[in-house]
């Protein structure tokens, strides 16, 4: 029987995980910078080329206490969430295999490191709305930026899903649309009166064709990309637009895209929203992701506080 390596096993895995799988390519992405990584740690204890059989409980060890003391170029280490994807990924591989009858190590030897949910950073209403009165909305790039805040707080949008839009996607008049989030799972959204007239006044004000709903202001028309991507705004680029209102409006938390939607489920749930429908909006599979925000919007521990704590004089 022809030998079978582990090098040309990852790849076939990352094309079961893409085309079976039906994974997005992000996450294709980051299992081969996984496994690669796992490869380049692993293979260095050998004098062969890795075959699966030689994956076993010991190499797991070593590789364990590798990643844990793991540098980049700047000296960080890996956080336990990261050395925890490593492993998922270690694990779906050594599945994979089993599968396909090949003997490697049983994949559910593959424990994951305990971690830590980092604490949920929101904004309140008011610091939202002081965000936005300090966009200038005399300028197209004015009028792009308030439409991309609301948006974000309106709809609860991951930032990956705000960039990927296009103009057709959005439906104004119904202030609802579809945006295809992680695991490849549409889910709808919604979005406010304001929101939606903030998106209408910036295309309004816009004298191109080009499909995306949010553009950057290069004027670079050299360029050969006929779909106009090269001018599609990136998530780097929200995160420097949502750090100069931030700073300019005084708040002194560190606010990212992503803590927008925080602001949007926390939002809901202080308002009275249950937990099963901010789960749905969000796009989570998992309740447990969503119940992040209960402890954070839970009334009812105030009032508790608030009636039973004695105050001193």
């Amino acid at each position: 029987m022809k030998d079978v390596y582990v090098i040309d096993l990852i790849q076939d895995f990352l094309e079961h995980v893409e085309i079976e799988k039906g994974r997005s390519l992000n996450t294709v992405r980051n299992y081969e910078l996984y496994l690669n990584r796992f490869y380049e740690i692993c293979s260095e204890d050998l004098n062969h080329e890795m075959k699966p059989a030689d994956i076993d409980a010991e190499m797991l060890r070593k590789y364990r206490l590798k990643l844990n003391r793991h540098e980049d170029e700047h000296h960080h280490r890996l956080t336990p969430q990261t050395q925890a994807y490593h492993l998922i990924a270690l694990r779906g591989f050594l599945k994979y295999l089993a599968r396909r009858q090949i003997k490697s190590l049983d994949p559910s030897l593959v424990d994951l490191p305990k971690t830590h949910r980092p604490q949920v950073t929101f904004l309140h209403y008011d610091e939202v709305q002081a965000m936005l009165d300090e966009i200038d909305l005399d300028t197209e790039t004015g009028l792009r930026d308030r439409a991309i805040i609301e948006l974000l707080f309106s709809g609860g949008l991951r930032v990956s899903e705000l960039c990927n839009l296009n103009r057709d996607d959005i439906n104004l008049e119904r202030k609802e649309f579809v945006v295809r989030g992680k695991g490849s799972k549409d889910r709808p959204i919604f979005i406010d009166d304001s929101a939606a007239s903030r998106v209408k006044d910036y295309l309004c004000a816009r004298h191109d064709s080009l499909p995306a709903l949010f553009l950057n202001n290069s004027r670079n028309h050299g360029e050969t990309d006929t779909k106009g991507d090269y001018r599609r705004l990136t998530p780097r680029s929200i995160q420097r637009i949502i750090e100069k209102y931030t700073r300019a409006a005084g708040i002194t938390k560190h606010v990212t895209p992503h803590t927008l939607r925080h602001s949007f489920a926390t939002d809901l749930l202080m308002n009275g929203a249950d937990l099963r429908s901010v789960q749905s909006l969000l796009g989570h599979s998992d309740i447990s992701t969503t119940q992040i925000y209960t402890h954070i919007t839970d009334t009812h521990l105030k009032d508790i506080h608030k009636k039973y704590h004695s105050e001193t004089n």
